[in-house]
């Protein structure tokens, strides 16, 4: 589909990779549905938008909170009068250990770790899926749904949470293309390698170096690489079911 004029939200969508397929979007003409839990980043974040050349609009909603994620779809309707698209981009971190055993004693990875991801990165993908698909059905407004996956969704070391998590929207990704197709939609999925993203540049200079020596390419990837792959699958009409894996290379 064309770009211009298309209504998209954008979780996650006020600061990282988020605003930075925001920023892209925004300069092909979408107008933006821009959801975040910081005000004052999803604030500069629609600034942005509006000088790359699009509209944009804020909404304060957890992901994670069916009664939320339902209200702010609805808004967003409202006040945009039709929806063309979702980027499931909202995600967060709670790395550790399964198990770490220290001079014989041994810490476990809590209950609270594992939910808490899961809660934002699985069910969240879930809710928003669920109703912008709803409401693109609904309006008979035909579109795309773009899930940020990771390659962390093969297994990586000190992420049990990320991992499953990012597994399952993976293989929900090839799940909804095969049950939303019929009405016009689209579901397809990116997933990011090592970008450099403000968290990853808070890391110490040692780490990074190891980490970017792993990488074929030997560079991080950068946020418009991502933002590029996510445009690619909303003006590719015939691109479904199927993880985009943008890794310089990396295979972990």
């Amino acid at each position: 589909m064309q770009l211009k004029d298309k209504i998209i939200i954008i979780t996650g969508g006020g600061q990282g990779l988020g605003r930075a397929m925001a920023e892209h979007l925004a300069g092909q003409g979408a107008r933006l549905a821009l959801v975040d839990l910081n005000q004052e980043r999803l604030g500069e974040a629609v600034a942005a938008c509006q000088q790359a050349g699009g509209e944009a609009r804020a909404y304060l909603c957890n992901v994670a909170s069916e009664e939320q994620v339902e209200a702010m779809v609805a808004q967003v309707v409202n006040d945009f009068g039709a929806l063309h698209g979702l980027v499931n981009n909202a995600g967060i971190l709670r790395d550790g250990l399964l198990l770490k055993v220290k001079d014989g004693q041994v810490s476990k990875m809590s209950l609270a770790q594992w939910q808490a991801v899961i809660d934002v990165n699985l069910t969240g993908v879930f809710l928003c899926t669920r109703e912008v698909a709803a409401k693109m059905v609904e309006l008979k407004c035909e579109g795309a749904i773009v899930n940020i996956s990771s390659i962390s969704r093969a297994g990586n070391m000190g992420q049990t949470n990320y991992s499953a998590a990012k597994a399952g929207v993976a293989s929900a990704t090839v799940v909804w293309a095969k049950e939303l197709a019929r009405y016009g939609i689209r579901v397809a999925g990116v997933a990011p390698g090592f970008i450099e993203t403000e968290m990853v540049a808070s890391m110490k200079p040692e780490a990074l170096e190891k980490m970017t020596a792993g990488i074929p390419l030997r560079r991080m990837g950068k946020p418009l690489e991502i933002a590029q792959a996510v445009a690619f699958i909303f003006e590719n009409d015939y691109y479904s079911g199927r993880i985009l894996e943008l890794d310089g290379g990396l295979r972990l």
